[in-house]
């Protein structure tokens, strides 16, 4: 059996999250709900750093552009917010494409625009299983 990477930073993420969206529910602007966001992690004692400039790789080569994510969480996840109707499979080839540039290996993406409750997914890089599969 194979366990979760980052299992209990993961939860208690989506807990943070959770509560914001108890409390405002949806119809507000992301950066609403990032501002929330950022003071319910610090309620609870998360340690983040909101909209961090990390370094994108292309290769061995460092590009001039960075990309600058919603949250790095615990120094090794990247949260990426929305208030949309519904993720879309381009917002997770996203977050998919940070965490393989920046070279972190969990992300998760967090939506307060869903009407009936949180909407959110853990999604991970992993390079070295893909290679061993080509």
């Amino acid at each position: 059996m194979v366990a979760l990477l980052y299992k209990n930073e993961v939860y208690a993420i989506i807990g943070a999250s959770m509560e914001v969206y108890n409390v405002l529910g949806t119809g507000f602007l992301e950066s609403v709900y990032q501002e929330a966001l950022e003071i319910e992690l610090s309620t609870r004692g998360v340690p983040f750093e909101p909209q961090q400039k990390l370094d994108i790789r292309y290769k061995e080569h460092r590009l001039n552009q960075h990309y600058k994510p919603d949250f790095v969480v615990y120094e090794k996840i990247i949260v990426e917010i929305k208030a949309v109707n519904e993720l879309s499979s381009h917002d997770q080839a996203q977050l998919l494409n940070y965490l393989k540039a920046t070279g972190l290996a969990v992300g998760v993406l967090v939506n307060f625009g869903a009407e009936k409750h949180l909407e959110w997914k853990r999604m991970v890089w992993n390079k070295s299983a893909l290679d061993n599969t080509l």
